[in-house]
């Protein structure tokens, strides 16, 4: 894949408090890139620095083999070819919809604004509602206005901001679906910000996960799922269970069995799902389980460690003693 562009050792401080730490990424032409992390986390700052709107106090931002942003020089956001969708879409209320797809094209003949504005029209699905305002649009008529008006300019990047927040979750998910296959069919490089880890998995053909300024873990959503580099990068994309042991010859003993530790780890992480009931000794006790849909919640202790396993069949009630045991390959050790 080509890189559309590259983000090296950026950071932004504001005050004491560094809100973008070092942070280093690349977004690759046709492909979706997820930045999934908590409200605060730099997520949002690190998209107005990519988009120009803030400069940035070191490292730089490269598009094309051209250095967009450095530390005392920043080229300013209309020269960039990055297109930016904000999250509550941000249209002009006095004009139409394809007077808001063509806002920035004024440089233009008449003729090519018209037909760049009428095949953008024509890609989204929007063609119409050309003449509507923005006040009669639904939710997702809005987004795809906003999403033309972005690539207008034929952007080499798109950032988006939680660009789904707004919408109810069947809208959400079939326009989710339909919008990126739709950019990763224009060859558009894709960065998108959410909170969301469902949002994320499904629509990132790479994630970056991101706590406290700094980037945690890069890869595939299955990477980053099944392989966590960290507790907090596990927990960005769903819960996941700490369970301590002891380290001994290269194995480590936990409740709920022994694993190869050959770097001696003393911990290990295990999702809910992948814990099961075993066939030994009982290791654990119930302490609560709950009908929650597709499963079934059951809270235990394991000497004296709170874990969550997510099962089909009800398996027992609270105080009910209960052997529970996890598949190696689904236990992740964390370093030493």
């Amino acid at each position: 894949m080509t890189a559309a562009l590259t983000v090296q050792s950026v950071s932004k401080q504001y005050g004491a408090v560094a809100a973008v730490d070092a942070v280093s990424l690349t977004i690759e032409a046709g492909r979706v890139t997820c930045l999934l992390g908590p409200s605060g986390c730099g997520k949002s700052t690190l998209l107005r620095l990519i988009a120009g709107l803030e400069p940035v106090d070191a490292g730089a931002i490269v598009s094309g083999g051209r250095t967009l942003s450095a530390t005392g020089a920043t080229v300013a956001p209309e020269a960039r070819r990055v297109g930016l969708v904000f999250q509550d879409y941000a249209l002009f209320p006095h004009l139409d919809v394809a007077a808001n797809i063509g806002f920035g094209l004024a440089d233009l003949p008449a003729a090519a604004r018209r037909d760049r504005v009428a095949a953008l029209l024509d890609h989204l699905q929007i063609a119409h509602r050309a003449t509507a305002y923005p006040h009669t649009l639904s939710g997702g008529e809005q987004q795809r206005v906003a999403i033309a008006r972005a690539l207008a300019r034929e952007p080499a990047v798109l950032l988006m901001d939680e660009p789904f927040s707004g919408l109810d979750a069947h809208l959400r998910g079939a326009l989710r679906d339909s919008v990126f296959d739709m950019l990763r069919a224009s060859g558009t490089a894709v960065l998108c910000v959410t909170h969301d880890a469902d949002d994320a998995m499904r629509m990132a053909d790479q994630l970056v996960l991101m706590a406290g300024g700094r980037v945690l873990q890069q890869g595939t959503p299955e990477h980053c799922y099944r392989e966590p580099a960290s507790v907090a990068a596990a927990r960005l994309l769903g819960e996941a269970n700490v369970i301590a042991g002891v380290a001994k010859d290269g194995v480590l003993s936990t409740p709920i069995g022994s694993f190869p530790s050959p770097a001696g780890a003393t911990a290990v992480i295990v999702r809910p799902q992948h814990l099961r009931v075993g066939a030994g000794k009982a290791n654990a006790t119930i302490l609560s389980s709950r009908f929650v849909g597709a499963t079934f919640a059951v809270e235990l202790d394991a000497a004296g460690q709170r874990l969550m396993m997510w099962t089909g069949q009800p398996r027992g009630a609270a105080g009910d003693a209960i052997a529970v045991e996890a598949p190696a390959d689904m236990v992740r050790l964390l370093p030493a």
